[in-house]
């Protein structure tokens, strides 16, 4: 029976024979002896292969990201990665790889080129992992919340949060757009199950090229009847805080192999910081940016005012120009719209919700304001004219959230294969 490294890797295992399966991560030949760390899905481990035993013929010819079955023994060693080393029995090639054009020195953009080779980098391997369980995290914390989890439409036939962002796709002879999100749909069904939540793609066609920017990413999305905006703050709290603590718990390994600086976790104490739009729109006029009431925060507004916070905070109470159709104005003042952001140090923009428009003519007439055709949104208004309630939600980004988790240079670096405005290969 084949093991992986990670369990043979153990004082249990010493003086045991065993048997693993892998590829070729570093190879280093010396006059008698050859050292082969075989790398597998849970890690590596170091094999030494002696001049003059059975398996050494083979284990010369294995070039880097060959893959091969090694028999040995387990043995303790200090000196190699991870303290263990497999004492090498018989070796058999299952393939030779061709030479590895990744190498230590490589570029960003030829990384990208290459991503399904670079996929099998530790770093990448790390990345993807925590992506997995962070996925994890959040379906189990919904879960225990008596939320369930609904599947959304890719295709839909109009715009949720604008229609400038929209990929069109033709479909037999007509034309739909993807999704930008699930939002629309998730408040026909609160109708039916008043708490719930989705993990799904959103396609958003924005022409940027900051570090976090994709224009396919995963979504954790949550929509909730009887609910009001400080409810959406209580429960993005809750959220970010019960993903920090289980990533810092629980993915001790990968934030060791990817070097994460653990002191962010510190700053993520509930209540949040919350802040109204004009109070931040004052602050970032002292630091000199000019910006007028009614003007969206961009990268820069945001990333300043973050680091001014230095852990995750919110911002509120936004101009109705800066948000969609569907967000729900103030009763005492119609130009702003219960609408807010959460906003994490260098990536900004972590998750925005708002409360919904829950009176028809409200909605009627914010659609006619935009210059939006209402007769695309009938079904959506009729929502509004059976049974309608208080309602809200919020969408939170999983690439950026590992992007800040993890350190990582870009949300490029969150997800297995990125598409952005220039990529779409591999």
């Amino acid at each position: 029976m084949y093991k992986y490294t990670k369990e043979v890797m153990s004082p249990k295992f010493v003086g045991k024979e065993v048997t693993l399966r892998g590829w070729v991560y570093r190879k280093r030949e010396q006059k008698d002896i050859i050292f082969i760390l075989l790398r597998d899905s849970e890690g590596v481990i170091q094999i030494t292969v002696r001049k003059g035993t059975k398996p050494f013929k083979e284990a010369e010819k294995l070039s880097i990201e060959s893959s091969f079955i090694v028999r040995g023994v387990v043995k303790e060693d200090k000196r190699a990665p991870g303290g263990f080393e497999l004492e090498a029995k018989e070796i058999k090639i299952i393939h030779l790889a061709e030479r590895f054009p990744i190498t230590r020195d490589v570029s960003k953009s030829f990384l990208l080129d290459v991503r399904h080779l670079w996929i099998r980098s530790r770093k990448m391997n790390s990345i993807l992992k925590v992506r997995s369980k962070v996925m994890k995290y959040i379906r189990e914390f919904f879960d225990k919340r008596g939320f369930v989890e609904i599947s959304p439409p890719m295709f839909v036939s109009g715009a949720c949060e604008g229609g400038a962002t929209l990929f069109e796709v033709k479909y037999f002879d007509d034309k739909v757009y993807l999704t930008q999100s699930w939002q629309l749909y998730a408040e026909a069904v609160i109708f039916s199950i008043d708490k719930i939540y989705t993990i799904a793609p959103s396609f958003r066609a924005e022409k940027s090229r900051t570090i976090r920017h994709l224009t396919e990413y995963w979504h954790a999305e949550a929509e909730i009847a009887f609910a009001d905006l400080d409810d959406v703050m209580k429960l993005e709290e809750d959220l970010l805080c019960e993903i920090c603590k289980r990533v810092k718990k629980e993915c001790k390994e990968e934030l060791e192999i990817l070097k994460v600086d653990l002191t962010k976790f510190k700053k993520v104490k509930k209540p949040f910081p919350r802040l109204k739009y004009e109070e931040v729109l004052e602050r970032l006029r002292k630091k000199g940016f000019k910006m007028k009431f009614g003007e969206d925060l961009g990268y820069d507004e945001e990333k300043a005012i973050a680091a001014e916070i230095g852990g995750p905070f919110f911002i509120y109470a936004y101009p109705k120009e800066t948000r969609a159709f569907y967000c729900k104005a103030y009763e005492d003042n119609k130009e702003l719209v219960k609408a807010v952001d959460l906003l994490v140090p260098r990536i900004g923009e972590l998750a925005s919700g708002s409360e919904r428009i829950d009176d028809k003519e409200e909605l009627i007439r914010r659609i006619k304001e935009l210059k939006m055709d209402p007769k695309q949104y009938e079904w959506y208004i009729d929502l509004r004219r059976y049974g309608s309630v208080p309602h809200a939600g919020f969408g939170l980004g999983i690439e950026r959230l590992l992007a800040w988790l993890l350190d990582l240079e870009s949300v490029q670096d969150a997800i297995p294969f990125p598409r952005t405005l220039t990529r779409t290969y591999p």
